[in-house]
């Protein structure tokens, strides 16, 4: 017989080893993951208001007559004529720009727009974590944009 040993299976530091990388490898990929869902849901939290803000004007223009797009900062909130009001999930923090005239209280206010497509303008902020969209909507045509911005 000879005096060497055969070693068979792993010592306990490569088993820890491995485990301790299997760990890293799902916490990377879990941070990615919430980090890239949470940027999936305010981009289509800001597709929505776009829509919604296309229907307010589209039905100004339609019913010839002035319509609104309301906005309750309060609730984290808005709504189109004759729609339900939307909720935002409560982690977004929303800001308005508006004419002063359109500012209905300290939480709220509204975007207007006349039967010629034409609005009062501003833009909607909408921010979660670090990753903020705006919405510009023109006051001369009415257009609306939306642009994400570098934070």
């Amino acid at each position: 017989m000879n005096g060497a040993r055969s070693s068979r299976g792993f010592s306990l530091i490569e088993i820890i080893a491995v485990v301790f990388l299997i760990a890293l490898a799902i916490g990377a990929v879990s941070i990615s993951f919430s980090k890239s869902m949470s940027g999936a849901k305010i981009q289509a939290a800001t597709r929505d208001m776009v829509a919604a803000l296309r229907y307010t004007r589209g039905q100004a223009i339609v019913k010839g007559k002035e319509t609104t797009f309301d906005l309750d900062l309060a609730n984290n909130s808005y709504r189109g004529p004759g729609r339900p009001s939307v909720q935002l999930p409560k982690n977004m923090h929303v800001t308005m720009f508006t004419a002063d005239q359109e500012i209905t209280s300290e939480t709220s206010g509204r975007i207007r727009f006349f039967a010629d497509g034409a609005s009062t303008g501003g833009h909607v902020s909408v921010l979660m974590e670090r990753v903020e969209w705006r919405i510009n909507v023109d006051w001369l045509t009415g257009a609306i944009t939306r642009e994400e911005l570098q934070r």
